[in-house]
């Protein structure tokens, strides 16, 4: 019987991870679809066969005895696109302060924003890119990207806008969410009010416009998902609902960081909302977590 062709055929895997079966909720989180021995055939990009002893011939064959393949890490939250960097805060850290004593104090995220502010375009893609092949080393293939240490905006564009540029050559697949309301910048310091309207009337209105824009011209758009920093001192329940469902309104689909620090109602918003996911959740309450799950909000454990 003839081979048929391929471009890549890995053999001979101790195992191989198919994944089978879709989503999975609970203990089907164990089944990884395990096959041992086998081999898994590539054409133009694409996975054609999964089987033992596949009678495909590859171009460039790939012994895997002993070895585990498996599908690329899928990232779903990462703080990617900036500029400049805070090691000096590890003193601060050292000291015991507390991550919210550090934002008072002008570091943690409006150190990064002061830093994402002044730098230029090509600058934030050249060091994103940097990180990209870092984490390609490390076997992830799919990531998805925040803005948000632009906080205008001018600059939330160019944030997302960098986020647009590396996915057009990096190898990861790259997938973009607008996160304006990350913190509260210094020019509104004690007018938090002021900024969650500036990211409602100002800043979603661009990003649609932009998004718009790409959707006549058969792209991708700016920005998929809009993420909202909702915690004390930072973001309330209310006003994380007012972005959210401003978001909502111009396409944009939910997430949260939720309950990180101390509770919120975070979780329970974003199962009130539909949110694509609620990250963080070292605070998360039993009635917050009933209720994602009964929504199929996933969680996002950091």
């Amino acid at each position: 019987m003839r081979k048929e062709p391929a471009d890549i055929v890995i053999r001979n895997a101790s195992e191989l991870l198919t994944m089978a079966g879709g989503v999975k909720e609970g203990r089907e989180m164990w089944e990884l679809g395990i096959l041992k021995g086998a081999d898994i055939a590539v054409r133009d990009g694409r996975i054609i066969a999964v089987g033992r002893n596949l009678p495909i011939h590859g171009e460039n064959e790939i012994d895997a005895a002993e070895k585990v393949v498996m599908p690329g890490f899928v990232d779903p939250h990462t703080h990617l696109v900036f500029a400049g960097s805070r090691e000096n805060e590890l003193e601060m850290k050292i000291e015991g302060l507390s991550y919210m004593e550090i934002l008072e104090r002008g570091g943690g995220i409006l150190s990064t924003v002061r830093a994402t502010r002044s730098a230029p375009l090509s600058e934030i893609v050249r060091e994103s890119e940097y990180r990209l092949d870092a984490m390609l080393d490390f076997g992830t293939t799919t990531a998805e990207v925040k803005s948000g240490y632009g906080l205008d905006v001018e600059n939330e564009i160019k944030l997302l806008k960098a986020v647009e540029e590396l996915n057009s050559f990096h190898e990861i697949d790259l997938v973009p969410t607008f996160l304006g309301a990350h913190a509260v910048p210094p020019e509104f310091e004690g007018d938090v009010g002021g900024y969650v309207e500036t990211i409602v009337s100002e800043m979603l209105p661009e990003i649609a416009r932009e998004n718009e824009l790409r959707r006549k011209e058969g792209k991708p758009p700016l920005a998929r998902f809009v993420d909202v920093f909702c915690e004390r001192g930072v973001f309330s329940v209310e006003q994380s609902r007012r972005i959210l469902e401003a978001g909502k309104k111009y396409g944009l689909i939910p997430r949260l960081h939720a309950d990180e620090i101390v509770w919120t109602g975070g979780a329970e918003l974003a199962a009130e909302l539909g949110a694509a996911s609620a990250d963080h959740l070292l605070r998360v309450s039993e009635a917050g977590i009933r209720a994602m799950a009964e929504k199929g909000v996933t969680g996002v454990l950091l």
